[in-house]
């Protein structure tokens, strides 16, 4: 039984196979407002100091945000979100040996991101917000993650919410990768992620995991971001988001076990324990 394709993502300083195992993508939120660590990272020694922090506990990938995009959030100025990211990037060249994505919805931001060492950029608007970071992701030819967004980050948790949200999201992710192949991403570097918790009530949450394999068919890699968001802690009655570790490690064995080929987490040490096993389980159910 073949549970998970295999697929190559090609970045300037190596190659990353997507399906043998589980790649966990550690996050670094350089913003005073994140929703789980905003203001813990803001300075640029904090921040580099939990980057390697993140890679010492088994992270594949980095990805560094400077905006948070959190229900409710507003948005920043390209000025302030590089003044964020860029001091970061910078110091962590030549130190960090893993590779760093930059989370961004913004063409000009990416670019400096990748002129600074980022090889990976992760577009949470699924280029709703500037279809032109397709075109930088495409100009250096490095991976373009495309995610689901309904709505914007101010009032996307105050409805409408799709009537059949894994319809919803299929469409609009079918919609970001015809727009950035248009713009010159080749298919092979698009990962597309249904964006939990990005315009979606608790319960679309949990069906979109559940529901996790049909996102096969847009024929990419999947990322998936579950950890310590706000459905799980409606389910466990957690309002702190620390304590939603083990609702947060529940929703990645099960993502992983539906298809995910990277999952984005702030708990490293412990979702890489997570995929390992969950790894072992994937391959068992291939053999049998």
């Amino acid at each position: 039984m073949k549970l998970r394709k295999h697929f190559k993502l090609r970045l300037k300083s190596r190659t990353l196979a997507l399906g043998e195992r589980t790649l966990v993508m550690g996050v670094l939120n350089v913003t005073p407002d994140s929703f789980s660590d905003g203001g813990k990272f803001f300075e640029t020694n904090w921040a580099v100091e939990q980057a390697l922090a993140i890679e010492a506990a088994g992270a594949d990938i980095l990805d560094v945000g400077g905006e948070s995009t959190r229900p409710g959030s507003q948005r920043i100025s390209e000025v302030e979100e590089l003044a964020r990211v860029r001091p970061v990037l910078k110091a962590l060249a030549g130190q960090i040996r893993i590779p760093v994505s930059i989370d961004t919805r913004k063409a000009a931001v990416a670019e400096a991101a990748i002129e600074a060492g980022a090889e990976i950029i992760n577009d949470v608007t699924g280029l709703k917000a500037d279809p032109d970071v397709a075109k930088v992701a495409a100009k250096h030819r490095v991976p373009l993650v495309l995610m689901h967004m309904r709505g914007e980050p101010g009032t996307m948790q105050k409805g409408p919410f799709a009537r059949n949200v894994a319809a919803d999201v299929l469409k609009g992710l079918r919609r970001s990768i015809a727009a950035a192949m248009r713009r010159g991403v080749a298919k092979s570097q698009i990962v597309v992620d249904p964006g939990i918790g990005f315009g979606k009530n608790f319960d679309q949450n949990y069906e979109l995991i559940a529901r996790l394999p049909e996102l096969r068919k847009l024929g990419c890699a999947i990322l998936i971001g579950t950890s310590r968001k706000s459905f799980l802690g409606h389910t466990l009655g957690k309002p702190q988001v620390e304590e939603r570790i083990w609702g947060t490690a529940a929703t990645v064995a099960a993502s992983i076990l539906g298809g995910a080929h990277i999952v984005r987490v702030h708990d490293v040490a412990e979702m890489v324990q997570v995929a390992r096993v969950s790894d072992n389980v994937l391959e068992a159910m291939r053999e049998h």
